[in-house]
């Protein structure tokens, strides 16, 4: 059976240009235009993903991800014209799992679709050493390698690099790891984290570019890389 993915948008134009472009990738889809119907169709159909304009004529897409995230864990891929910070930032915290800008490229679409496809999979954190690019992560040795090397971490820069691994490919928000890694009280601290992030990047030859962590300024940081 061919994954079933919601589309939800207001605009014609971009249901008839995404509707071709998915099905033509193996896809199933079906289309909503309103803030209602993309409840109730979320809660019906049972989409194996959501791609969701944030302005709908009837609501704002964050209450959408909130009411849907009350009942499901479905992967929300947020796709909008609003390129502030704090809607991105707003959006992925009330728990949609990406955020792309219009315009926007179709390969790019896709391709943030197959990681949140693959990272919703049951048992999707492996047990064994989970590789992005030369980076080895082995969680149940608690060791760290870059090529054949060794790398000493501080418990923090492990944690950090462990959240990291556990959303890869998906944006965690500054607020989230300051809250996980430091607790509430420092939710705001974002300099914490930007002198962590510096570490761990330090320690992994992260320096070139692409970078395997990657900077959404002002919102958070992805782990680009693909886990093996």
């Amino acid at each position: 059976m061919k994954p079933r993915i919601l589309v939800v948008d207001d605009e014609p134009q971009i249901q008839r240009f995404l509707r071709p472009a998915l099905e033509a990738s193996d896809f199933d889809v079906e289309t909503a235009d309103t803030a209602a119907m993309a409840r109730r169709m979320a809660a019906t159909r049972a989409p194996a993903l959501i791609v969701l304009d944030l302005g709908l004529p009837d609501g704002d897409g964050k209450d959408v991800i909130l009411a849907v995230r009350a009942f499901s864990s479905v992967p929300i891929i947020v796709l909008s014209a609003r390129d502030q910070e704090i809607e991105k930032i707003a959006a992925l915290d009330a728990g949609a799992n990406d955020y792309i800008e219009k315009p926007f490229g179709i390969g790019e679409l896709l391709a943030r679709i197959r990681v949140a496809l693959r990272h919703a999979e049951p048992g999707d954190a492996p047990p064994g050493p989970q590789h992005f690019g030369r980076v080895t992560l082995d969680r149940q040795l608690r060791l760290v390698r870059v090529g054949d090397d060794p790398v000493h971490l501080t418990p923090k820069e492990y944690d950090l690099l462990v959240l990291l691994a556990d959303h890869a490919g998906r944006v965690v928000t500054h607020g989230m790891a300051l809250q996980r890694l430091w607790g509430p009280a420092h939710a705001q601290d974002t300099q914490y984290l930007r002198v962590l992030v510096a570490q761990l990047r330090a320690k992994l030859s992260d320096n070139a570019e692409p970078r395997l962590i990657e900077n959404e300024a002002g919102v958070g940081y992805r782990l680009v890389a693909t886990a093996s």
